[in-house]
C-alpha cells in the first residue's frame, strides 16, 4: 500500500438524513469515495456564535483513501449546506485485508467518471 492510497474515514455532520444519503451518494457516484454510511439520527451540542446550540443532525461515515481525501472534502465543502461543516479525517491503521483491498480499487478504479467534481 503506497502512501498517496492509504484508507481514510471521514465524518461529517449534516442537517438531515437526507443530506447525508445525498451527500454520500455524490461521493461514490464520482469515485471520491468506495462507500458511505449514515447514521440517521445523532444529538450534537457546541456552541456557534456565542450561544449553546443543540441540533438534531445526522452523521455521515466516508471510506475513502488519503489520494481522494482533498477532492471529497472539496466537493463537501461545496454542497453541504452548514456555512462551516464538521469534516474530520483519520487514518484507517488496521481491519479486515480483504475490505480494505476492495475500498481501495473502487475509489482507484478508471470506471465512471473518476475524480469528477461539479
Amino acid at each position: 500500500m503506497t502512501e498517496d492510497a492509504r484508507p481514510v474515514l471521514m465524518l461529517v455532520t449534516t442537517g438531515s438524513r437526507d443530506e447525508a444519503e445525498r451527500l454520500g451518494e455524490a461521493l461514490v457516484e464520482r469515485r471520491l469515495a468506495a462507500c458511505g454510511s449514515v447514521v440517521p439520527m445523532i444529538h450534537s451540542f457546541f456552541h456557534w456564535k456565542g450561544r449553546l446550540q443543540r441540533e438534531h443532525e445526522a452523521l455521515l461515515l466516508i471510506k475513502t483513501s488519503t489520494k481522494r481525501s482533498a477532492a471529497a472534502q472539496a466537493y463537501l465543502k461545496e454542497h453541504h449546506s452548514y456555512e462551516l461543516p464538521e469534516i474530520l479525517e483519520f487514518m484507517i491503521d488496521g481491519g479486515s485485508a480483504g475490505y480494505l483491498d476492495w475500498l481501495l480499487g473502487e475509489i482507484d478504479s478508471e470506471q465512471g467518471d473518476a475524480g469528477k467534481v461539479d
